[in-house]
């Protein structure tokens, strides 16, 4: 049985491929429920049923920075595995809405890489992330910049 592998080195990333996360996650009513109370969004669209069916969507929505998060952790296995550390995040978008039980998938693009122009021993690879739902309809997309180890770096 071979070991699993955590991440990418700087190395392995080729600008331009894209990755197809293994990883999914389908969102049920309890983790909106604990994600709102936890992070303290009480907005009555995502934890009041009768609320949420008197608006646009009528039925309760996904909190966005749930859906966010998820998508972030999806990626970790390929994306930031081996990271030093999330630079930064940009141009998060919320496509489309998530509602429960929906089932969420991340495909990950290398828009970028350079060596880090301070340390030799690291670089930075800049993606983009897409989410999408079991319907293939994507929800949700950001960039981000991650500081990544360089392998057998001397």
């Amino acid at each position: 049985m071979n070991q699993s592998v955590l991440g990418l080195y700087f190395e392995e990333f080729e600008i331009g491929s894209e990755i197809k996360h293994a990883l999914s996650k389908t969102i049920f009513e309890c983790d909106n429920n604990f994600f709102s109370l936890m992070t303290m969004n009480h907005h009555p669209v995502h934890t009041n049923i009768d609320y949420a069916a008197q608006n646009q969507h009528g039925k309760i929505l996904v909190v966005g920075t749930l859906v966010f998060s998820l998508a972030v952790g999806i990626t970790v296995p390929d994306i930031s595995g081996k990271a030093i550390a999330n630079l930064g995040y940009e141009e998060v978008k919320h496509l489309n809405p998530v509602f429960v039980n929906d089932t969420i998938y991340v495909r990950t693009k290398v828009l970028d890489k350079r060596t880090s122009a301070s340390k030799p021993d690291r670089g930075i690879v800049y993606v983009e992330s897409v989410a999408y739902n079991q319907h293939g309809v994507d929800v949700l997309s950001f960039r981000r910049k991650v500081l990544v180890k360089r392998e057998n770096h001397e």
